[in-house]
């Protein structure tokens, strides 16, 4: 179980990744209306405006390094899982260092959707 759930993680946090570097706006069909993304301590909730958010962010392109993913088993075959790594931006030198968890939740067809999502750079 421990092991699937390991590799649920890896395969979603590289799905999402491979969208955001590369189509965010396909992001969308990971969200539900009742989702919501804190990103920097901004709360925004529906598929609508989290789109908005992800694809308005003052860069076009970059490119997701991830060191770490650790997931969690959570109630009613939900999965937790918590991302650090860094961001590379184009033209920039150093690489922005990233921590995320997303809270996924299963739907009927068998694959999962994105419940909540946190999303904080780390400084210092």
């Amino acid at each position: 179980m421990e092991e699937q759930i390991d590799l649920v993680g890896k395969a979603f946090a590289d799905h999402y990744y491979h969208l955001f570097d590369n189509d965010r706006p396909a992001l969308s069909s990971l969200y539900k209306p009742s989702s919501m993304l804190t990103f920097e301590g901004h709360k925004i909730q529906g598929v609508e405006d989290i789109t908005a958010k992800l694809t308005s962010l003052p860069f076009d392109q970059c490119r997701h390094v991830i060191s770490t993913i650790d997931s969690q088993p959570s109630f009613s075959g939900g999965i937790v899982i918590f991302i650090s790594g860094s961001l590379q931006l184009p033209g920039e030198e150093h690489h922005l260092r990233f921590s995320q968890m997303f809270h996924l939740i299963p739907m009927l067809e068998g694959n999962f959707y994105v419940q909540n999502d946190i999303f904080r750079l780390n400084y210092g």
